[in-house]
């Protein structure tokens, strides 16, 4: 069995795509799904499966909660041992609780092209940073709501589904 984390694209923000957590639990109620739990209410949910071909289970996962609730939802996924790799190649070292700026990492569904890793590197400046390694970004900003690196602005310019969590999610679920 593969312990996975599905990362779900905007769901519970903003008033929109509201999913209650136990009922997003029941919706994973799949065969082949197993020790299902959900992490908060921005749509995390780890489970494990022996399924190994991630866009099969992405699909599922999306034809699922489709059909359950009528709408439409990205979803995102990592292994845990994935999880743990994004966490060791922070390339912005320990961040502690009372800095000033915060980490976020936005979770790629695909590995982007080189040259849009650039052009999109290329827009940090002073007061934010962002890296991408992988299929991965990390953004070391003041405040989210308030950045440039928002998940519409890295999906347009990497041409590909995303989704972002700050770095106490990110570490969190690791230890679920």
């Amino acid at each position: 069995m593969i312990r996975y984390i599905a990362f779900l694209r905007g769901i519970n923000v903003s008033g929109k795509k509201l999913i209650k957590m136990e009922d997003l639990r029941e919706h994973f109620k799949m065969p082949g799904f197993k020790n299902i739990v959900t992490y908060i209410q921005s749509g995390n949910v780890l489970f494990d499966t022996a399924e190994t071909d991630e866009g099969l289970l992405r699909k599922k996962i999306e034809k699922r909660i489709l059909q359950k609730t009528g709408f439409e939802v990205t979803t995102i996924l990592r292994t845990l041992d994935e999880i743990g790799a994004t966490i060791k190649k922070n390339p912005f070292g320990t961040i502690n609780n009372d800095d000033p700026k915060k980490l976020y990492v936005t979770f790629l569904a695909g590995l982007p092209e080189k040259k849009l890793c650039t052009v999109l590197e290329n827009f940090s400046n002073d007061g934010e940073t962002l890296k991408v390694i992988n299929r991965e970004t990390y953004l070391l900003t003041g405040g989210y709501a308030d950045t440039r690196f928002s998940n519409t602005f890295v999906e347009k310019k990497l041409g590909m589904a995303a989704t972002t969590r700050n770095w106490a999610t990110v570490n969190k679920v690791l230890e679920l």
